[in-house]
């Protein structure tokens, strides 16, 4: 599939084809100038005659977008309506939408034939937990679509990707503190594959201090502008987004070389400029690996990110504490040009330091692709999947069955599952949180390497827990509960919400058309139809082909199962395949058996 991408600034137009799914584009090209117009297109279009690339032997057309707005939260099909949204998301971002809506428009006059994909900076956000999105103000502005979005999106997971890649390991495993250094700038932390928090919110401006953007700024700042120095509402926003941050405090420039440069004459100004601007982004740093329990890796990306050692240096000065640390012979030679990751750490450092170089162009075009659904999958006629319920359980290594049942104390097999090798046992316990208990929670077998319990989201909730969500096996990090047993108590971390998951075998995986290391969307065949997003898949040889889902899922989409116990199926009701996600995971899960885990 060739897909064009168009990523229109205000000003610079810059475009990309690419023959999916390779990333390495067949042509880029940046144009200067204004907002685009037709004479930008056809200037396009003659590039793209000049490398042999005509407009008839396109597939698609893709176009980033800063914002969606609280309806368009992954990369959808341009229409009428779309446009609509794009239009009203422009108020919160009043600088970027309207071009890219201008660049639209445009094109689907121009290439009327053609699908027509936005793509979202926004998008990548929409996994933040509501703690972490919700501003502290009125519901009416809440009920408004004041929250935060973030930004960077696509930046962000091209790092993600880029550094399980990197690492050889599965993005679901890893705690990533992706810094996107350049313009503007924001970090972001990636917990196991998701987005969970970043600095930027419902406006580009909030977070990290950046070129000429203040970055966050009291708001008694901004009445006081308006109330006692006179200015305007626009004046405020002109003088937040174009004379503030490395301008305002350097009194030179918005661009970091100029800063770097003068500070290195002895400018005063800039040299405060410079620590300020580092102090932040440590700070950031330093946050995220306290929301997520710890990190694993700390990448930098973007214009300032990739070219600049001596930022990356002043950031991660004081990073000691956290395992953090440069080797500064491969943090001076990294070019961009040259390699697009590179490992800036010393050996056997704890954290990985990496610098990426930026891709956003390919990530657009493989958003564009999954969202028209070309060539995704392989099955001739769709395959209809069992649904099973799983109920809040535990798995115990044999220390804790010992030290809650007894010396010597063996589980005892109630029933088997319907995944081959593991069954619900005799046994249950009590599990205790901060504010509450559940009592009679089964235990499966057999025995784990670490203790697991996994709960829906309204019983973390009930049970006082920032639970996150994890697949099996993955609990690094995770809060801890006191589980209750007749002969004793144990204290132990690995209280997890499990991400949906489809079990299958490598037949079931060529009949679907899909491969270990993906995730899939499914369609619910049920009473309330209903669309699951982000189904993990969980390869084994000897799987039964069933999709899992927990008690707060099952609700909500009006499922409900036919048995008692901790896995019940649903009868009367199908999962189909509707799309797939590559998540570049090559999975290493921390416990033997987590990728066969039954529930």
């Amino acid at each position: 599939m060739r897909i064009l991408v168009l990523n229109a600034g205000s000003s610079t137009l810059k475009a990309g084809v690419f023959d999916m799914p390779s990333p390495q584009p067949l042509l880029e090209l940046t144009l200067d100038g204004g907002a685009p117009d037709d004479a930008a297109l056809d200037l396009v279009e003659h590039r793209l005659a000049d490398a042999g690339i005509g407009a008839q032997t396109l597939d698609a057309v893709a176009h980033r977008v800063a914002h969606g707005g609280p309806q368009l939260r992954e990369a959808t099909r341009i229409d009428d309506a779309v446009e609509r949204e794009i239009e009203r998301a422009a108020l919160w971002v009043p600088q970027h939408n309207p071009v890219a809506l201008a660049g639209i428009r445009l094109a689907r006059r121009r290439w009327p034939g053609l699908p027509q994909v936005a793509v979202f900076d926004t998008a990548f956000h929409a996994t933040l937990p509501d703690h972490a999105a919700l501003y502290a103000v009125p519901k009416t502005w809440r009920d408004a679509g004041v929250r935060r979005y973030g930004f960077h999106g696509m930046s962000h997971a091209h790092v993600m990707e880029a550094a399980a890649a990197a690492l050889d390991r599965d993005a679901r495993t890893l705690r990533v503190v992706s810094c996107h250094l350049g313009s503007g700038a924001s970090v972001c932390a990636i917990d196991h594959g998701r987005s969970v928090d970043t600095t930027m919110g419902l406006t580009a401006l909030e977070g990290l201090m950046m070129g000429t953007r203040s970055g966050d700024v009291d708001p008694g700042a901004v009445l006081f502008a308006l109330r006692h120095l006179g200015l305007t509402s626009a004046e405020v926003e002109r003088a937040l987004y174009e004379d503030s941050g490395l301008k305002a405090l350097s009194g030179t420039s918005g661009d970091l070389r100029e800063v770097e440069r003068r500070a290195a004459e002895g400018h005063d100004d800039a040299q405060t400029a410079l620590r300020a601007y580092a102090y932040r982004v440590r700070k950031a740093i330093g946050g995220y690996a306290a929301a997520m329990g710890g990190i694993d890796v700390l990448a930098f990306t973007g214009g300032a990110g990739e070219n600049s050692a001596a930022l990356r240096r002043r950031i991660v000065d004081g990073l000691g504490f956290l395992g953090i640390r440069l080797d500064e012979d491969r943090n001076t030679t990294y070019r961009p040009a040259e390699m697009a990751v590179a490992s800036l750490q010393p050996d056997h450092a704890p954290v990985a330091v990496l610098a990426v170089h930026a891709q956003e162009q390919a990530v657009i075009a493989r958003e564009a692709q999954a969202a028209l659904g070309v060539g995704r999958v392989a099955a001739s006629a769709p395959v209809a999947m069992p649904v099973a319920v799983s109920a809040h359980h535990v798995h115990l290594t044999q220390e804790t069955v010992e030290r809650l049942f007894g010396v010597d104390h063996e589980l005892q097999v109630r029933q088997p599952l319907t995944q081959p090798g593991f069954w619900a046992a005799e046994e249950t316990v009590s599990v205790v949180g901060p504010r509450s208990r559940l009592e009679r929670v089964r235990v499966l077998g057999p025995c784990r390497g670490r203790n697991q319990i996994e709960l829906s989201r309204t019983e973390a909730i009930k049970l006082g827990l920032d639970a996150p969500l994890r697949l099996s096996g993955h609990l690094d990090g995770t809060p801890e509960v006191t589980l209750i047993g007749p002969a004793g108590s144990v204290r132990t971390d690995g209280a997890i919400v499990a991400q949906r998951h489809l079990h299958l075998s490598p037949a079931d995986a060529a009949r679907l058309g899909v491969e270990d290391g993906q995730e899939i969307d499914l369609e619910l065949d049920t009473p309330r139809a209903t669309v699951l997003r982000h189904v993990a898949l969980r390869l084994a040889e000897d799987a039964v082909l069933e999709v899992h889902l927990d008690t707060d899922e099952a609700n909500a989409a009006g499922l409900s199962g036919d048995a008692e116990g901790v896995l019940r199926r649903c009868h009367g009701c199908a999962a189909h395949l509707r799309g797939i996600h590559s998540t570049t995971a090559h999975c290493a899960p921390t416990d033997q058996g987590a990728r066969h885990d039954p529930t």
